[in-house]
């Protein structure tokens, strides 16, 4: 019995299909062809198709030698000849699919490898399906050549592309080998994420392989032969340019490739090697050929067939052609199987070099090349240890998590503990970094040493900043300054951290001068970035948001450029938080998405939990609730050492309470901030806006006291630093606790104030949650004509955001107020209050959670209740229920 075809990876792909054939059974019938390169998978995917239908399936698969024999995809499809004209034949094809017997279902036909059909069978079949729209038919056709005929009379096309890192690591699986996550990622690379590739890969290569992150990959044995077909059936020209261009990679040019070729003039060569399908060309604007070959598997393969001695000697021939002199550098590296001191030292300056340009992918190839390289054995496990460092500084976790073992084994030194702790931070482990920053730094002499001195200082400064410990964060920073050159990546990362550990510990103004200072010395390349996101982080802690966004959209941009993952995905959350609180919350999803991205290719999770706080804060006050709990789910699945981590965890599940009308949650997640905030950067109230949040939750929890309290101390630091939003913030907090304790005097004059330090910032969420409780102050206090307009004005801004929660509660506010109409119920008519008590106890809310959302004791939503049960002539809330909820 014929075993079931299993489909890896391939979700997407069977949707589409499946989706033709429900389409097909409502009687539109189609041709559909599935694209893709040779080993891509289409067999597959239209095997598994074809044994999950239900209905009649018709198959057949297509053979050059047949392609000129008129009829012989038909006569493999229904066992006989069918002769005639097209549309006869597609009367033919209709009898044998049997539409007139009764039975149900689609009709489907597959045929493999259509690039090779007859035309005759091909003319058929779309006449059949272009004539009888109405039938339940569907054609699936499999075609290698994306120009083939067969694929232009398919009325759609599905293109299929390599399998994604999971799906090669899944296939993998059902192999029978468990991938690390780095050899996944590797082998994807390799074979461009072709099943067929992976597969050959599995079976051919030694076990070993799999299980050593760094091991180099052949190419498959079928694709080498098939490349030993076509360099056989190419002229000696062409041969020798292929070879060249595998030899010099994917940077090689056609000049390059054609003096290291020997040849005079390449026309030649590239027609040969072209009608081979060995390259591909094209005419550039100026007449400037563009040569390069097919793929990068035919590449690995070329390479392969000349050998280990020829291969060297024409590496070595390219390092003296290249110009470029890294380039050079790396043909000669390629030519050298043995150790070699002189080679090494050269290949390490190199790898240095690029990494202070910001190149820390290829740092981190040469540094592994010259620990290759090297004789001395302190060398060699030196720069294997910056292999891992460069990895991490490119976004590639994983490949540097590849090398702990081989880290952990190397004799411990200052340099391994500070690499290893860089891998703990970007991870979010605290305890773990700790550690090993403080075991580097008791064992380094900087006096020695000052380069790993330096190193650790400034591993100790992002531990600082992640612990959000300022002092501390400028205590390291300084040493760092101090030990480090002024214009290293170090002393720069030193120095841009360093300006927000001054900001955040209430120093806002020197922060400013040093962040002037560094931009102008550091104003352009891949180092500026760490100066640009410290600057904007520091403007949106000083309310100047319209700094913050540009500066921090440039931080953004930097990435393209080869900026630093780590750096770029602080850049994406606060410009997402930039955006949210200017109303910008579309943009702000978009921003998140990005660094979710950047996050989990980089396997860098330290910013995840502020990336995450953004989307669960949106989805509660937009009411998709599902979104906002995803979030927090994302953000609490990752580890959370850090109280950077950890904070923005708190306070998306306040938001999502807040927006439920669930203070008491709001209250007990915020104190979990308060006690971090007692020693942290968190107390700051520009960098960390969350004061006014649990205020504002105790005074309407009932706990005026815990209230007051809170709020002097908070104010007192605000007032201190002049921050005007957290002062407005806190202002609306204090105005609803002095309209609670009956002061209806201080509590306009504490919303007014708020308004007022509003005027002319952008923070349009702010704004409206002043205006909100502002009004229900006023409505509380009885002053209903006066609560009605500024109620609408947060109603409107709500609206303007997408705010659906607060418009809903905006809305039932307004109709409690009563000024602008009365809501009958058919013959009885219910007071403003009551209606606006009714509806929320008929959506499942208890007295105590009507008389949060209201703004009132629950001793008056009971008053309330008994009222409209009197007015009803019914008993109970099941009873309203029923009855106010069917009218």
């Amino acid at each position: 019995m014929r075993s079931a075809t299993v489909c890896v990876g391939r979700e997407g792909e069977l949707a589409a299909l499946a989706g033709h054939l429900s389409d097909a059974g409502t009687g539109d019938a189609t041709i559909v062809a599935v694209t893709g390169e040779p080993g891509i998978g289409k067999s597959s995917v239209v095997r598994c198709l074809a044994e999950h239908h239900k209905g009649p399936v018709w198959r057949a698969r297509c053979a050059s030698w047949e392609t000129e024999t008129p009829g012989a995809v038909l006569h493999q499809l229904f066992q006989q000849d069918l002769p005639g004209s097209p549309i006869i034949v597609a009367d033919q094809i209709l009898d044998h699919l049997e539409f007139e017997d009764g039975t149900g279902g689609v009709r489907l036909i597959v045929i493999e490898d259509a690039e090779f059909a007859d035309e005759t069978s091909l003319h058929a079949l779309v006449s059949a399906v272009r004539h009888h729209r109405g039938l339940p038919l569907l054609v699936v056709l499999t075609v290698g050549d994306a120009d083939s005929a067969a694929t232009t009379l398919a009325s759609e096309v599905i293109v299929m592309s390599g399998l994604a890192v999971s799906g090669v690591a899944e296939l993998a699986g059902n192999h029978g080998y468990t991938l690390h996550p780095a050899v996944a990622q590797a082998l994807t690379d390799h074979t461009g994420g072709s099943p067929g590739h992976v597969v050959a890969l599995l079976d051919e290569v030694s076990d070993s392989v799999w299980t050593t992150p760094g091991s180099s990959l052949p190419a498959p044995r079928h694709v080498v032969a098939d490349v030993r077909e076509r360099l056989s059936r190419c002229g000696a020209q062409g041969q020798a340019l292929a070879m060249a261009l595998a030899i010099l990679g994917e940077e090689g040019s056609l000049t390059e490739a054609a003096q290291l070729a020997d040849l005079t003039s390449p026309l030649a060569a590239i027609d040969e090697a072209s009608a081979a399908r060995l390259v591909t060309r094209s005419l550039e604007p100026g007449r400037i050929y563009e040569v390069d070959l097919i793929d990068s598997m035919t590449r690995v393969a070329l390479v392969e067939l000349m050998g280990a001695h020829a291969a060297g000697e024409a590496h070595q021939r390219a390092a003296e052609i290249v110009i470029d002199r890294g380039r050079s550098l790396i043909h000669r590296v390629s030519a050298t199987p043995m150790p070699d001191a002189e080679l090494a030292d050269e290949v390490e300056a190199l790898a240095r070099e690029r990494g202070a340009g910001g190149a820390w992918a290829e740092a981190a190839g040469l540094f592994q090349e010259a620990s290759r390289l090297s004789l001395d054995s302190v060398l060699r496990d030196q720069r294997l240890i910056r292999t891992a460092d460069s990895l991490v500084a490119a976004g590639d976790v994983t490949s540097a998590l590849a090398l702990v073992p081989a880290l952990e084994a190397l004799r411990e030194t200052p340099l391994r503990d500070a690499v290893l702790a860089y891998l703990a931070i970007v991870r979010g482990r605290a305890a773990e970094a700790e550690l090993r920053l403080g075991r580097a730094w008791d064992i380094v002499d900087p006096e020695s040493d000052p380069d790993s001195a330096a190193l650790i200082a400034q591993r100790f400064v992002l531990h600082s900043l992640s612990r959000c410990r300022s002092a501390e964060l400028v205590e390291w920073a300084d040493r760092a300054l101090e030990l480090a050159d002024y214009d290293s990546p170090a002393g720069i990362e030193a120095a841009a951290i360093r300006g927000l550990g001054l900001g955040s510990s209430g120093r806002p103004d020197l922060a400013a001068e040093a962040y002037a200072s560094l931009s102008e010395r550091v104003h352009h390349g891949v180092q500026a970035q760490r100066v640009t996101l410290g600057r904007g982080w520091l403007q949106l802690a000083q309310d100047d948001l319209d700094g913050a966004r540009s500066t921090l959209e440039t931080a953004v941009a930097t990435a393209h450029l080869g900026g630093s993952a780590r750096i770029t995905l602080w850049a994406y959350g606060w410009l997402g938080r930039v955006q949210f609180l200017t109303g910008d919350w579309d943009q702000a999803l978009r921003t998140v998405a990005a660094g979710r991205v950047l996050a989990e290719s980089s396997g860098i999770v330290l910013a995840t939990p502020l990336l995450e706080w953004t989307v669960a804060q949106i989805g509660a006050l937009r009411g998709t609730w599902q979104d906002a709990d995803a979030a927090v789910q994302r953000a609490s699945a990752v580890t959370q050492d850090y109280e950077i981590m950890r904070a923005p965890v708190f306070f998306a599940r306040a938001h999502i309470a807040e927006a439920s009308a669930d203070y008491g949650a709001v209250v007990r997640a915020l104190d979990a901030v308060r006690k971090m905030a007692s020693t942290t950067s968190l107390r700051h109230p520009g960098f960390w806006p969350w004061a006014d949040i649990l205020a504002n939750a105790l005074v309407v929890d009932g706990k005026l006291d815990a209230a007051e309290e809170f709020l002097q101390s908070q104010e007192l630091v605000a007032d201190e630093m002049g921050h005007r939003s957290t002062q407005a913030r806190l202002g609306y907090a204090r105005g609803r606790l002095l309209g609670a304790t009956g002061d209806l005097v201080g509590a306009r004059r504490s919303f007014e104030r708020s308004l007022s330090l509003l005027d002319g910032l952008p923070l349009r969420y702010d704004l409206a949650r002043v205006n909100f409780a502002y009004g229900q102050t006023l409505r509380r206090a009885g002053k209903r004509g006066e609560a009605d307009p500024v109620l609408a004005a947060a109603r409107d801004i709500y609206q303007s955001l997408g705010a659906t929660t607060l418009v809903e509660r905006c809305e039932r506010e307004l109709r409690a107020g009563g000024v602008n109409a009365k809501l009958p119920r058919g013959d009885i008519s219910l007071t403003p209050q009551e209606e606006a008590v009714t509806r929320l106890v008929c959506q499942g809310f208890s007295n105590r959670e009507v008389a949060s959302e209201l703004f009132v004791s629950a001793k008056t939503v009971q008053y309330h209740l008994t009222h409209v049960y009197a007015k009803l002539g019914i008993r109970s809330r099941v009873d309203l229920a029923r009855v106010y909820g069917t009218n």
